[in-house]
This record gives structure tokens, sequence and C-alpha cells, in this order.
């Protein structure tokens, strides 16, 4: 299988994309039929071009050939800003309406994270202190962990899984170094995913540039029906940018930095979360108090009155230097936060938080109280 050489740059982009689509459509047809493909999709910019060839390139090959299962696959972190799961939601339905009337063998799926995994019950329920750039133990809970398990679960019934993702070299440096590194292993178009033994890597715009990408989005309608307008206004909106499709502790830095600004609305590792704030200056005022709440948890995050001196192991812990390392956020602390996060919920208008949440963040608090209690009597 030779490896797959980027268009001229200096080619007009409709033959360029045509290069794309029939790229996509010969790793389909390819040896490794047998495997599903599992395509990363976030509603984003790049994994809208890359779910757009997969499309055309299915549509290109005869009914008879469609032997390879696709899975347009997105996640909801529960936490999502309400405007981009909005627009995913939208999209997903027109895919999977398309689908249906075409007849193609693509599957809209949509992951999300375990109940007792959630935002807020780790963060209200069990008192996780709020993600920050040395603690960030949302990335994998809540993103990592449920798409990993889709794709461990095809493994599972077919013996391998091809991931197709909207990885270009020129969004980061990197990103770049990540892609060199993994084409220099191999001189395929599929690559070992880093972390998910069986499956492999398929990057079909991995040399396009940012331009291209709009380019392509602004050229050609949306397969599935209508345009990509709205998507480009979502991103005038937000000033640009979208958390990626994250399956693996090596590509989470890509998760919560000043590069990527749709995300959850509750994200603490950014410094200023800009998506919701460009909402905000375009007009979009009700998400306000979304923004307040979102800084009041980074500002609280470290406060020793609303932390336990204890980790949740029961250990004081000290680092190497000597100093304390406290534990959760006190039940008093959670319960404050809850009580503003309901109230930021009806100055909103929207559900932030669902009712098996509240249920299990007070089953959680009721359990530990009483192990407290326990541990008092003895």
């Amino acid at each position: 299988m030779e490896k797959f050489v980027s268009e001229d740059v200096d080619r007009p982009i409709a033959e360029r994309w045509q290069g794309i689509v029939q790229h996509v459509k010969d790793e389909y047809l390819s040896p490794t039929q047998g495997y599903p493909w599992i395509v990363g999709f976030s509603g984003g910019k790049d994994s809208t071009v890359v779910a757009h060839a997969v499309f055309e390139a299915l549509r290109a090959v005869p009914p008879s050939q469609r032997a390879r299962p696709v899975h347009i696959v997105s996640n909801d972190t529960l936490v999502e800003s309400p405007l981009v799961i909005a627009h995913l939601d939208e999209v997903t339905a027109q895919i999977d309406d398309a689908v249906s009337s075409l007849g193609l063998p693509l599957t809209v799926a949509r992951t999300r994270p375990e109940l007792d995994k959630s935002f807020w019950v780790l963060l209200i329920g069990k008192g996780y202190p709020s993600p920050n750039s040395q603690m960030r133990w949302c990335t994998d809970r809540l993103k990592i962990q449920p798409t990993s398990g889709y794709i461990k679960a095809n493994i599972s019934d077919h013996g391998a899984a091809i991931v197709v993702l909207g990885v270009r070299r020129t969004e980061s440096i990197r990103r770049m170094m990540t892609v060199d590194k993994y084409e220099n292993e191999r001189g395929t178009n599929l690559n070992p995913h880093s972390s998910i033994p069986g499956a492999y890597v398929f990057r079909p715009i991995v040399d396009l540039s940012t331009d291209d990408v709009w380019e392509i989005l602004g050229s050609f309608p949306a397969p599935w029906g209508g345009t990509h307008s709205k998507l480009f206004q979502l991103y005038r909106d937000a000033e640009g940018g979208e958390c990626p499709v994250v399956l693996s502790k090596d590509e989470a830095p890509g998760c919560g930095t000043p590069n990527s600004r749709f995300g959850c609305w509750t994200c603490t590792v950014v410094e200023k979360d800009k998506s919701l704030q460009g909402f905000i200056d375009s007009g979009k005022h009700r998400y306000q108090p979304l923004v307040g709440f979102r800084d009041w948890l980074v500002d609280i995050r470290n406060d020793p009155n609303r932390r336990s001196a204890i980790r949740r192991n029961g250990r004081l812990t000290f680092d190497l230097t000597g100093k304390h390392i406290p534990g959760p956020f006190t039940i008093q602390a959670r319960r404050e936060i809850l009580d503003r996060l309901l109230l930021v919920q009806s100055e909103f208008g929207g559900r932030l938080i669902s009712d098996d949440e509240l249920e299990l963040i007070h089953k959680t608090w009721a359990t530990e109280l009483q192990q407290e209690e326990s541990l008092a009597n003895v």
C-alpha cells in the first residue's frame, strides 16, 4: 500500500479536494476493509471536512462494494458549550437522515461518560478539585474513556478498527512532531494507535492548511444537505477553534489549551474561556452566568477553607518540598457549588445538570457522611 502524497498546493482547490476524496475511497476499498472505520467527529472544521470526504467517498463506491461499516462518532462530555452541542446535534441528525435515505453503511453514534464519572458527580459528588494543568482528571474520564470504549468494542467484534481523524500537520508544532513520528515508523496510510491495541489511525487531511479547510467548506455544499454556513458563523461568534477528538493521554495537551477554544463550558484548565466570551460579545448575553460560574470555580479551587486536610485515601499528604497537598472539596463546599450551579441553571434557562447526576451526588454525600460518622464512633 503506497503512502499518499499531498497534492501540489498550487493546484486548484477543487482538484485537491477530489484527490482527497479519491484517496479516502481507495483506502476504504483497501485489503483492510474487514475492519470498521471509526470517524472521530467533534463538529469542528477539521472533523467536518473528514466526515464530508468520507461521505462523498462512500457515495462514489458501488453499493455492492460498500462492505466496510463506517461509524461517525461524536463525544458529549455532558458539559459541552451549549451552542456547540446544539450545532453537533443538528449536524449529526442531518447526517443520520441522509444515511437512511441513501442506504449508506454508516452509523451515527454519540459517546458519553459513565454516570459515576461525569464532571458534576466527580466535582460536586466526590469533591474532586476543579481541573487544572497539573491535575487534568476530566480529559480521561469525559473524553478518552467513552470514545476508546466504543473503539475497543469494535476491535473486539472485528479484530481491529481504523480510527479516521481530522489531524493536520500544521495545527501546532506538537501535532507536527506527533504526525512525523508515526509517519516515520510506517510508510503506509495507517499507523498503529499509540494506546489502543488493535486500532490504527488514518489521517486523510494531514497536509491541508487551515485556509484549505475553510476553502473546501466554503466551496462545496454539505453532502448530507445544506451548506456549512452555520459552522462558519459558529467560529465567527466564538473566535474560532475547537477542542479536538482526544483518544489518548498523548493527545490530551490539545484539550484545554489556548489553541482549543471549543470544548467544555466548565473548563478550568484554560486561563480564559474565549469561545463563550466570544458568544457573549456577539450578543448572546444569556451565557454570561456560565462564564461567571466557571471563573468562580477557578477562584475557589485552592481555598483551604473549602478543601479537606486529608486526601480521599484517608492520608495527610505532603509534596517533596514539605508543602501540604489538600484533599477534596469539603461537603459544605460541594453543597455551595451545587447551590450556585442550580442558580446559574435557572438564570441560563437551560439544563446544565441531569436529575440522574443530582440523585447520584446526594447518594455519594450520604455514603460519605455515614462513613465519617462510623469513624467518629470508633
